[in-house]
């Protein structure tokens, strides 16, 4: 089992390495070009081992000692989630290997790119697995260095397709197009706002019970001890690093700009592994608080209330964004920072609703990432065919891109929800969530939920009617017979129909025929054909002339790009410069006045020093006579 695990997180890092060395010696050269097939085939040994783990593997942890007597261990989990999570980066991250294969062969910089991908894939896996906070904490920082390497690809800024935004515009003093070299400053300068706090909050959590391993830890002691107070900020300090890598609010700008990445990292990052990151480490991280078992515990009803609306709130304001995009991937970015608000929230339901919260939580983990990774490979595909970024496509491309089309439309109707098939039995299960937390907290989030529900489907139905049926003409096609990259997204969409069977057929221990239940209930269906009227009606009707001042101000993410831009760095330049100058005052201070001051002093102490009788007289007679005033004055 230990070769197993090494190569589980090492092969992609190794059989990357080649290409990386071989571009630096020879870049450009046949030779180098033929090398990425050697860091796909690592992917593909982290997919068998991640399958043998899924399939094989007995429900526990496995321990590699490092500082045993600090009890800091590597420590790996095998349970339902970090099992399946597993089994899904691995073969996504393979399957957009194969197809980057094809996307990327051209490309100027391949040493840089496989290595990154290669890096960030293994990243990822050792947060899947780890059950230790500071053995996770490295693969966090792995997946911020190779997000920030393979977001800003494109370094030369060349490209008009590799931009977001329409180059030139402009509103006011904010730009509203955002070159591919800042795309990935963006980025990681954004996540770092979270991982800071995350770093402490988890060196509180080591002082505080001498223990990382998430399974191990006595959450509800350790939240009974530092009290409501203390529970609240140190968990919001956690949960700080999860809320920026899945782009809540107000820390959701950088996945936006992060589509001016290739398409792949796009998928790969964007859709099903790097921003779900954060929402799998709270599902995990609630898997083992218990959170329902503690309601007697202060502060907890707070911080899963919290969560659960501002997930809700970010889930609805990426669905309103993305119904205003004309951009194809900002489009699907946007949709992914709303499919995750709903994980969060379904997930924070977990508090009033129990276990099974989670476990829809995580359906629809699984089920969005395949569907919106076949979204973001079909979109790199339209990109490649038609030398665009923004949607267009009409019958004509649909008749030469069948394929594409055909997974276009399982996707969307597999994750928008509309009934039978896999979106809807989970959606369903988070309507019953919803409507269970009625009484408790009141009707907003499930107003929330449902809203974001049909505002989901019609910009799905969007997408795919502007592409492929009532788009503009594309001025020109350039379909070269690719073969790999329609392969790779039709694998991965089939995949929904593999979360369909074990929905229906009732085979999972933990979701058993819950979702059945849920989505034959009447309120379920009641909403379920609300998002398929929404769907049919956006399908025809994917844009309203006279609405579109209002689109465009949502798919200008309604300004919030001037937080980010203007306002932030407005405020960070102001505090520098407030710093500047205090510190210009310190150091006049230390080095001029006070010297200055005490040179003075000590030079008229020094002045009386002459020896002289009549002078000390003086001083004398000075004090008798101010001695007699003040007497004088309290006497009178």
């Amino acid at each position: 089992m230990n070769w197993e695990l090494i190569f589980l997180f090492i092969s992609p890092v190794l059989c990357s390495l080649p290409i990386a060395f071989f571009w630096v010696k020879e870049p450009g050269s046949e030779r180098a070009r033929k090398l990425p097939l050697l860091s796909v085939f690592g992917l593909f040994i982290s997919f068998v081992i991640a399958i043998h783990i899924l399939l094989k593997y007995p429900d526990g942890t496995y321990t590699i000692p490092w500082l045993p007597e600090y009890n800091i261990n590597f420590v790996f989990i095998f349970d339902y989630l970090s099992k399946y999570m597993g089994a899904l980066t691995a073969f996504i991250a393979f399957m957009i290997g194969i197809y980057g294969l094809e996307y990327m062969k051209h490309d100027y910089r391949l040493g840089w790119y496989w290595f990154f991908f290669n890096m960030f894939t293994a990243s990822m896996l050792l947060v899947v697995y780890s059950d230790n906070l500071l053995m996770l904490l490295i693969g966090w920082e792995g997946l911020g260095l190779a997000s920030w390497g393979l977001i800003g690809h494109w370094f030369r800024d060349d490209d008009e397709l590799a931009y977001v935004g329409i180059i030139g515009r402009k509103i006011g003093p904010l730009k509203m197009y955002w070159p591919p070299s800042y795309g990935g400053w963006r980025a990681i300068s954004t996540i770092r706002v979270g991982d800071m706090p995350m770093f402490f909050a988890v060196a509180a959590i080591y002082a505080l019970t001498g223990n990382l391993n998430i399974s191990q830890i006595h959450w509800g002691m350790l939240f009974s001890k530092i009290g409501a107070a203390g529970t609240v900020f140190l968990m919001l300090c956690f949960l700080m690093g999860p809320f920026t890598k899945s782009a809540q609010l107000p820390f959701s700008e950088w996945l936006m700009t992060a589509m001016t990445g290739p398409t792949t990292v796009s998928a790969l990052l964007h859709s099903a592994t790097m921003v779900a990151a954060g929402t799998y480490l709270f599902i995990r991280m609630s898997w083992y608080i218990h959170p329902w078992a503690l309601h007697s515990v202060p502060g907890v009803a707070v911080l899963y209330f919290f969560v659960m609306l501002l997930g809700l709130i970010s889930a609805f304001y990426g669905a309103l964004v993305a119904i205003g995009c004309l951009e194809r991937k900002v489009l699907l970015a946007a949709s992914t920072m709303s499919s995750l608000g709903l994980m969060f929230g379904c997930a924070a339901a977990s508090y009033w609703f129990g276990k099974l919260a989670l476990v829809i939580a995580f359906w629809y983990l699984l089920t969005h990432a395949f569907a919106k990774a076949t979204l973001f490979l079909v979109a790199g595909h339209l990109i490649h065919a038609t030398h665009t970024r923004f949607c267009c496509g009409d019958l004509s491309l649909a008749k030469k891109m069948k394929t594409g089309l055909v997974a276009t439309i399982i996707a969307t109707v597999a994750l928008g929800g509309l009934p039978p098939l896999t979106a809807y039995w989970v959606k369903a299960g988070m309507d019953g969530v919803m409507h269970h937390l009625v009484e408790m907290v009141g009707s907003t989030p499930l107003y929330l939920l449902i809203l974001t529900s049909l505002l989901y489907s019609a910009f799905l139905a969007k997408f795919l009617s502007l592409n492929f049926w009532k788009g503009c003409k594309c001025s020109s096609l350039h379909l070269h017979e690719e073969r790999l990259m329609p392969f790779a997204y039709a694998c991965v969409v089939s995949m929904v129909f593999l979360l369909l069977y074990k929905i229906l057929s009732g085979t999972d221990p933990l979701v058993e025929k819950h979702l059945l239940e849920f989505g034959l209930e009447k309120d379920s269906l009641m909403v379920g054909l609300g998002v398929t009227a929404t769907y049919l009606f956006a399908l025809v009707v994917p844009r309203i002339s006279v609405l579109s001042p209002i689109g465009t101000f949502l798919g200008d993410r309604m300004y919030l790009p001037a937080l980010n831009d203007f306002i932030v760095p407005s405020i960070g330049w102001a505090i520098s410069k407030l710093i500047e100058y205090t510190h210009k005052a310190i150091d006049w201070f230390c080095h001029f006045g006070l010297p200055d001051f005490m040179l003075s002093i000590s030079r008229r102490i020094r002045s009386i020093q002459v020896g002289y009788l009549r002078v000390y007289m003086k001083i004398a007679l000075a004090f008798v006579m101010l001695t007699i005033f003040v007497s004088m004055m309290g006497w009178l």
